[in-house]
């Protein structure tokens, strides 16, 4: 299966826990960074999710969230620390590539607007922001 999700990482489930309805995943992914997914009860078991499990993260572009200083007081699980390796304005959208780690890119696409507001170049420190909520998982 081919997929038009920018965002694909390979990564080992650390923990499930389970609620009524929702689970949170907690994923490893390279250079011991941790992703939280919230997904149903549901496809938990369908895909057969437990700690040891290899999973793929999924996360579309667009909803990756770019943050240039300090982000403290925040709800969001998935604050990823890295450096902008690329900028490309578009009329309306901009695409922002994030090197995390160990050959690991995320890519952000926000609006233009946005990524002039914050004046993302190369080389800047950012910190990349997802919901748990919009982590899709998928096993082989």
């Amino acid at each position: 299966m081919r997929l038009s999700i920018r965002n694909r990482f390979a990564g080992t489930v650390t923990a499930v826990t389970f609620g009524e309805v929702m689970s949170t995943v907690k994923v490893r992914v390279a250079g011991d960074r941790e992703v939280t997914a919230a997904v149903t009860v549901e496809a938990v078991k369908d895909l057969g999710l437990s700690a040891g499990s290899s999973v793929h993260v999924l996360v579309k572009s667009t909803e990756v969230a770019v943050a240039t200083g300090a982000v403290d007081g925040i709800s969001i699980r998935n604050q990823l620390p890295g450096t902008v390796t690329g900028v490309d304005h578009g009329v309306v959208m901009t695409t922002v590539k994030i090197a995390l780690d160990e050959g690991n890119v995320l890519t952000a696409a926000i609006t233009k607007d946005g990524a002039e507001d914050l004046s993302l170049a190369p080389g800047q420190t950012v910190t990349a922001l997802i919901k748990s909520t919009e982590v899709s998982l998928a096993t082989d």
